[in-house]
């Protein structure tokens, strides 16, 4: 039998509608037991860092048909984040390894490897780089830039929430490509920092536009051949009016409508077939086959400087849920992590 220690947990109280807020949550302290199930093939973890996502908020409320289950009241909210193993009954992992998968938000958790974990090797990186740009949103903006959005050479690209976790990296991915990038945000610091840090060509604080389609025509007088659409709402019917011909769409999520009970209508719908434009929504596990070629290419880039990458990191897993409400009013300024412990 293991050792038995206090193991702290952010609990989801009920599910939510409307804003979500601080209150929806709250800090549990429980114990656990240092050990997995006898012939079992679960992972004991210790969690070290874990992820806010805009997606968890939809598993907040109670759905249905979504691609991924709503959380369970009463219980630890899941999300993404980096553990390292210390008890195994998993052949594939051992004690010691560092791994990133889906685990629960608290300071130690038990799961079963039916749910998918990557062991981390490469460890000259920031360990919290796995909850971002080393893992699942790094995965988001290269399958939904380059499976989707199939980009040229010399395309023009805009990026909504581009200084979140993974516009940032979809507009220093444009570039790479030799596109002409124009991303949104939502304060004049998220603005100068797509510009000065992550290589933007252009960039405008969306709060401070009155007329979306006016600033757009601005920005690309010409159209848009590529959009990697993380807000929805105005931003997308502005968006469809000033499409190319044979644009794409790459709809990776829908940030502005999370917290509305009624979601907003689409009305310029009817661009999609006057300029047979292609839009697209995925999920990123459908893509995570091609994790290790990303790696091969993301890897090098990181440390060679050429890719840059930003994290707000919040200390201990108490801030958990002020750091999650705070997506929804872009208080973060880039990949919101929480630091759990150290190693």
């Amino acid at each position: 039998m293991g050792e038995e220690v206090s193991n702290k947990q952010i609990i989801l109280k009920h599910h939510v509608t409307g804003n979500v807020k601080e209150c929806d949550m709250e800090l549990k302290k429980t114990t656990i037991k240092l050990n997995v199930p006898e012939g079992s093939n679960a992972l004991l973890l210790k969690n070290l860092y874990l992820s806010c996502d805009p997606y968890m908020r939809s598993r907040m409320s109670k759905t249905e048909g979504s691609y991924i289950a709503p959380f369970t009241p009463d219980a630890p909210i899941m999300g993404i984040g980096v553990a390292k193993v210390l008890e195994s009954g998993d052949s594939n992992f051992q004690k010691g390894d560092l791994v990133w998968g889906m685990t629960g938000w608290e300071e130690y958790s038990v799961v079963t490897t039916s749910q998918t974990f990557f062991k981390i090797h490469d460890k000259d990186v920031p360990l919290s780089y796995y909850t971002g740009i080393l893992g699942m949103p790094g995965m988001t903006a290269y399958a939904g830039f380059y499976e989707v959005c199939s980009p040229k050479k010399g395309e023009t690209v805009f990026v909504s929430a581009a200084s979140g976790a993974v516009g940032q990296l979809v507009g220093q991915f444009a570039k790479m490509m030799g596109c002409y990038v124009v991303g949104s945000a939502g304060s004049k610091e998220k603005v100068d920092l797509l510009k000065s840090k992550f290589g933007f060509d252009e960039a405008f604080n969306y709060k401070e536009e009155h007329n979306l389609d006016a600033t757009l025509k601005r920005y690309f007088p010409d159209g848009i051949d590529i959009y990697f659409e993380n807000v929805g709402g105005k931003m997308l019917d502005a968006v469809l009016v000033n499409m190319k011909v044979h644009g794409r769409i790459s709809a990776c999520g829908m940030i502005s409508q999370y917290n509305l009970e009624q979601t907003e209508g689409v009305h310029n719908l009817f661009c999609l077939i006057t300029k047979q434009i292609r839009m697209e929504g995925f999920v990123v596990t459908d893509y995570y086959h091609l994790y290790p070629k990303y790696l091969e290419m993301i890897i090098p880039q990181i440390k060679a400087g050429k890719i840059v990458y930003v994290e707000d990191v919040a200390e201990g897993l108490e801030s958990a849920p002020s750091a999650l409400v705070g997506l929804f009013s872009g208080r973060n300024v880039g990949k919101q992590v929480v630091m759990v412990s150290t190693e």
